[in-house]
């Protein structure tokens, strides 16, 4: 039976509140800390930094997307990001021993053991490679008392004498519960910040949940906001096609990144501007009446609205939340409309939920990653909630049988990590009604600067396997993999691939007996370029109809201005052909005086020197090009 539980130490000493921790926990401290925003950053430096000095000591950290404030790679990039990080991350505390890693390696009583990285951060860390740990992130939880854990720092926010885990109820509910119901010796502390929005319901937990509560105005922060990705024209075409596969009053779960974003971006537009929306669609050449459009989705407005369960609640969830896209109560005429593990964003999603009005605030739901990821103790539940699921997530490269690779590479290393995917690529087979939609560009330019198809033939790794294979979605198509045939899987995903590439996955298809001699490309498919792409989005273009950033941007006029440039140029130093090319046309280009207000934002007004005169060149180069 566990003993009655004593009142939390309330402090506002950071080194009073680590004594606490490491009084009651001894040399080994196994600690488990929240994925992304929800680390109670100045608490884990403080606890890292006395073990760091203290060889009799041990410390592991469990936790997963540590977050880093942007660095540059280059001169130009130096330039342009500099300031704009000095302006938005301003006040942002940084890990310590993220620094340490990336720099001189943690000290040998200390280890990071994360099940997600931020997407190809820790590609060159060892370290983080060989302590990487996969699993499901329903199992995460689990995995961390397995190996020990004694300890939980969080980041909450506090009013009047309540506390919200706000932004990561996710794992830190599960294992707060399990430990104590075990009798297991554990540390829960806190560290307060009231800039965190405070949410209710599962969130919203008493002061005993605590062991420790460190609650000091210096100790409260700016929030770690990441900033909007921009969108390109392709990922405007992936969205574009998986928003007209989400049914009407069905059930939404959506994945992170700039095409998350897109999708999200042309809901709102079906909803809210549905003549913009279908006049993009016909460019596209996308039939509304087409099988799987008219019986798994539709391309009207939604009259019902849709229920959002999703891992990760994004800034493109609370704009259709405020669009009127997600509004469609889980129970009927009760319950929330959206639900959600942990929330992670641009500092306008953190405004906006600040800013709720109280009945608004009720009808989001943050609560355990198991509720929302899994079926546990709840299907009969679930089953009722999510109808007409839509499980729409990004992947890297799906292979000719339908395997997903959404994590890691050929050689063992991990990109990112395989995160809730599994779980809601699984549960899109479990229930009624419900569709996985996978989305991918269909090609990637590799380090050397040549195209690479990213639906290959096979590939050394997978993160969904081929018994899992559901709908796929790129800018060229989609292909509807459910119940089919080896060959017809095939046949439908050369049919969306890019046309470069399609004769010889249909040569390597044939010749492990997967097609037919003689199959040849559709006819309607052999004209997947982008030259054709381009040419179909031109006129949505030149109207302004697929915004470089759809979801607001934290930069400013002169920085949108600069950022297409940037991509354009960072794409032509792909390989030394392309930076050929893009030493030519900078030898060519002549700085405009109508863009000089970016030639002083980046410091080149007034070049000093050969090589500033250069990069005035190149960005001149840069702005041509994206003119044209």
């Amino acid at each position: 039976m566990n003993r009655p539980r004593e009142s939390p130490l309330r402090t506002a000493d950071l080194d009073a509140a680590v004594e606490a921790i490491l009084s009651r926990n001894g040399a080994e401290i196994v600690c488990g800390t929240p994925l992304g925003l929800g680390k109670p950053v100045a608490l884990l430096n403080a606890l890292y930094g006395r073990v760091k000095a203290d060889p009799a000591r041990r410390l592991a950290i469990l936790t997963a997307l540590s977050l880093a404030i942007p660095t540059a790679r280059g001169d130009l990039e130096r330039r342009f990001l500099e300031p704009f990080v000095r302006r938005a991350f301003d006040g942002v505390p940084e890990l310590d021993y993220l620094r340490d890693l990336g720099g001189a390696g943690l000290p040998p009583n200390v280890g990071l053991y994360e099940f997600y990285f931020r997407p190809g951060a820790m590609l060159g860390i060892p370290a983080a490679q060989q302590n990487y740990v996969s699993c499901n992130y329903t199992h995460a939880g689990r995995d961390m008392l397995t190996r020990g854990l004694n300890t939980v720092l969080v980041m909450v926010s506090e009013r009047a004498g309540r506390y919200s885990l706000s932004c990561n109820p996710d794992l830190t509910l599960d294992v707060v519960q399990a430990l104590r119901n075990q009798g297991r010796p554990c540390v829960v502390a806190a560290q307060v910040n009231r800039r965190l929005p405070f949410m209710t319901g599962d969130a919203e937990v008493g002061d005993d949940f605590f062991d420790v509560i460190l609650d000091s105005p210096h100790h409260e922060h700016r929030l770690f906001g990441v900033p909007n990705p921009p969108i390109e024209p392709v990922e405007h075409a992936i969205g574009l096609r998986a928003a007209a596969l989400v049914r009407d009053g069905g059930t939404l779960q959506m994945g992170i990144g700039s095409v998350g974003d897109s999708v999200a971006h042309w809901l709102e537009q079906r909803h809210a501007a549905n003549g913009a929306f279908q006049e993009a669609l016909r460019a596209l050449q996308v039939d509304p009446d087409s099988a799987l459009v008219a019986h798994e989705g539709g391309v009207a407005p939604f009259s019902e609205g849709l229920f959002a369960s999703s891992e990760m609640f994004t800034w493109g969830m609370m704009r259709l939340l405020r669009a009127g896209v997600i509004r469609r109560r889980a129970n009927g005429d009760s319950g929330p409309i959206l639900q959600a593990a942990f929330f992670l964003g641009p500092a306008e999603f953190y405004r906006t939920l600040c800013e709720l009005a109280e009945e608004e605030r009720a009808t989001i739901s943050m609560t355990s990653v198991t509720r929302i990821n899994d079926f546990f103790g709840e299907e009969a539940l679930v089953r009722r909630q999510r109808r007409d699921a839509r499980f729409i997530n990004i992947c890297m490269m799906m292979t000719l049988g339908g395997a997903a690779v959404s994590d890691g590479l050929a050689d063992g290393r991990v990109v990112s990590g395989v995160g809730g995917q599994y779980n809601f690529v699984a549960m899109a087979h479990e229930l009624q009604g419900a569709r996985s939609v996978l989305l991918l560009r269909a090609t990637r330019e590799g380090a050397d600067g040549q195209v690479q198809s990213n639906i290959v033939f096979n590939y050394g790794h997978a993160t969904i396997p081929r018994h899992l294979r559901d709908i796929v979605v790129t800018e060229y198509g989609v292909a509807d993999l459910r119940g089919r045939t080896d060959a017809e899987t095939a046949a439908a995903l050369i049919a969306i691939a890019d046309s470069r590439f399609q004769p010889e996955l249909a040569r390597l298809a044939q010749g492990a007996g997967k097609l037919q001699l003689g199959w040849n490309v559709p006819e309607a498919a052999r004209a997947n370029t982008p030259e054709r792409l381009a040419s179909r989005l031109a006129p949505l273009v030149a109207k302004g109809a697929l915004p470089l950033f759809p979801l607001g941007c934290d930069f400013d006029e002169v920085e949108c201005r600069i950022l297409p440039a940037l991509m354009w140029l960072k794409r032509g130093s792909m390989g030394w052909r392309a930076r050929l090319g893009l030493l030519a046309s900078a030898a060519t280009a002549s700085p405009s005086a109508l863009d000089a207000a970016i030639y002083e934002r980046l410091g080149l007004s007034r070049p000093r020197g050969l090589r500033e005169a250069l990069l005035r060149r190149v960005v001149a180069a840069g702005l041509a090009g994206t003119r044209s």
